[in-house]
């Protein structure tokens, strides 16, 4: 269920492959391999902890642009004063990851 969400969460956002990689720490060839259901996220993996931040990060930009993809992708493309990077760049590390979904936490207020 998780690998779905994040091949969805990667279509809507225009994630190239090679940045979800990043984003969940795995080779290109893992990365090829879960968007053609050649292969499930395991819960005992990193990449399946980094998954569920991902999908937290989706669910919590999602409100708070009420569900429109454009102003999510633009969130995601531009420049960040508090984040001081483009939140897409931050996603690539852990640190990253972390900050961009705690920011939108705390944003909304669910923190």
């Amino acid at each position: 269920m998780l690998t779905k969400a994040i091949n969805r969460i990667a279509d809507l956002w225009s994630i190239k492959n090679s940045d979800l990689g990043a984003i969940l720490g795995v080779s290109p060839a893992s990365i090829s391999q879960l968007r053609n259901g050649a292969r499930e996220l395991s819960p005992e993996t990193k990449e399946f902890e980094l998954a569920q931040y991902l999908a937290r990060l989706f669910h919590s930009l999602d409100a708070m642009v009420g569900s429109d993809d454009r102003a999510a992708k633009s969130w995601l493309n531009t420049e960040n004063r508090e984040l001081q990077a483009r939140p897409i760049d931050l996603l690539k590390t852990i640190r990253g990851l972390v900050a961009c979904a705690d920011y939108l936490d705390g944003y909304l207020g669910t923190n």
